[in-house]
């Protein structure tokens, strides 16, 4: 009976180790055969697959001009129905709409809020990526106040060399010239305090007037799905425009700064001999709104949820982000929270419900 064990123990180790020895000696091709797998599954994903109908709003970026691991430079991603928008386009945009699984050639459309650099510069890559991911035959339309048409223009000039390699390389059917950069959609607010800058059947996209001085113009967003609606406070002081537009909305993004932790980085500055970056941290506090003055918003205007975006500055220790609240939760009751890079809230239509979940 021993030896009838042994053997059978001696056979199963001599044919682990044959297994392990044709795995180490064609681990190359199975590795392809793996990668090969992958992709097929990243190239078939579709965000809107696995969602209900409704309007869905996740954040692709959700820090400000500052380094921060867990946040990117601005942008939202908004879901409406059969609706991919993007508004701003900060520096990984294009890779977290991937991650969230976004098929960049199906965006129908992208916004701006203003033109400060951290809300542009992934810009470029993003409309490059929509145009050769499924070789659009037509340019993106990119909304935004005056100005949008210098920056679609300037980018066409930077990116002109690279859409003749491509054309030249691929073809006309596969990458038709006809589909590169962006197309322009300038819309003026003149004197109005808010404009329908968007609306087919079921969705609505209104800009109204932020303050957001010296920059302007600066807009925010309100985007509204079959009862279901959400604001996007673009970057501002404190705003009557925003509680205006918040009125009763399902979900508010909101930025917002935290003037102690920005007055914290300045002094370290200075303590190492940089006291040009604590006037910098002092200045950038006078044209957003702190976590506090956003929840007063939120309270007044009596949203379902409040989700901080633009988070300045970076909070890379944990626990900071209770510091960065403040005294914010005791001013609004409801649900809220920090943002980070793969949040996602979802609004069914036909319901109440507001869905928290993370894509990546």
């Amino acid at each position: 009976m021993k030896n009838s064990t042994l053997r059978v123990t001696v056979f199963v180790l001599l044919l682990v180790s044959a297994l392990a020895l044709t795995v180490f000696l064609f681990r190359g091709s199975l590795s392809v055969l793996v990668a090969e797998k992958v992709v097929a599954q990243r190239l078939k994903l579709e965000i809107r697959q696995d969602l209900t109908d409704g309007l869905h709003v996740g954040l692709c970026g959700a820090g400000s001009p500052f380094p921060d691991e867990k946040r990117t430079g601005p942008c939202t991603l908004v879901v409406a129905g059969a609706k991919l928008f993007v508004f701003d386009a900060g520096n990984a945009a294009t890779r977290n709409l991937a991650k969230m699984g976004v098929n960049h050639g199906q965006i129908d459309a992208i916004f701006l809020t203003h033109f400060h650099s951290d809300h542009i510069d992934g810009l470029g890559e993003l409309v490059l990526q929509r145009w050769v991911s499924t070789g659009n035959a037509q340019p993106v339309p990119v909304y935004g106040p005056p100005g949008v048409q210098k920056l679609v223009n300037g980018l066409r000039d930077v990116y002109a060399q690279d859409q003749t390699y491509r054309v030249a390389h691929h073809g006309e059917a596969i990458l038709p010239s006809s589909g590169f950069g962006g197309e322009a959609r300038s819309f003026d607010m003149g004197t109005a305090q808010d404009m329908v800058v968007y609306k087919d059947d079921n969705v609505e996209v209104r800009a109204f007037s932020v303050d957001h001085a010296p920059v302007h113009p600066a807009v925010g967003y309100r985007i509204s799905y079959k009862g279901r609606t959400v604001v996007l406070s673009g970057d501002t002081r404190q705003s009557a425009a925003v509680l205006a537009q918040s009125k009763g909305v399902d979900l508010l993004v909101h930025e917002a700064l935290s003037a102690p932790l920005a007055q914290a980085i300045g002094d370290a500055a200075v303590k190492v001999g940089r006291p040009k970056i604590k006037q910098l941290m002092k200045d950038i506090i006078d044209y957003h709104a702190s976590p506090e003055q956003a929840a007063e918003t939120a309270r007044d205007a009596q949203v379902g949820y409040l989700l901080f975006n633009h988070i300045a500055p970076p909070l890379p220790i944990p626990g900071l982000e209770k510091a960065f609240l403040g005294d914010a939760p005791s001013i609004f009751k409801g649900p809220m929270r920090v943002g980070i890079d793969g949040d996602f809230i979802s609004l069914p239509a036909g319901t109440k419900d507001i869905l928290v979940s993370k894509r990546f």
